[in-house]
């Protein structure tokens, strides 16, 4: 049974380790059409805490534009090609675009 939020237009955040593991997961996304588009940052640093110690990395950032329906595609997808025992994945939704970019992020990301 399907949601009648399921179409809804998400962002996706997601980091990677370094610019091929971002290339990687981003060019499977799109093959896959689990995603519409995918922009990578490259030289973030990212400082958190991991196992008790503060880490510092240089990773990649990517912004995922996808649909509701495919988070579950996209977590599937990370499962089998990133390399991080937890790899950060927040989807936020968005709630406004221009319309012609929105329906073409639709038709892209359909299941």
């Amino acid at each position: 049974m399907t949601d009648e939020n399921d179409h809804d237009p998400m962002l996706v955040y997601v980091t990677t380790p370094d610019h091929a593991v971002a290339k990687r997961i981003a060019a499977a996304l799109i093959e896959h059409h689990e995603a519409a588009c995918v922009n990578i940052v490259a030289g973030m640093e990212s400082v958190y805490r991991w196992q008790g110690q503060v880490e510092t990395d240089q990773e990649c950032l990517l912004l995922i534009k996808t649909r509701r329906e495919r988070l579950n595609d996209i977590d599937a997808r990370l499962d089998t090609l990133h390399p991080d025992d937890v790899p950060e994945r927040i989807a936020v939704p968005i709630v406004d675009g221009a319309t012609a970019y929105m329906q073409w992020l639709h038709e892209q990301a359909a299941a």
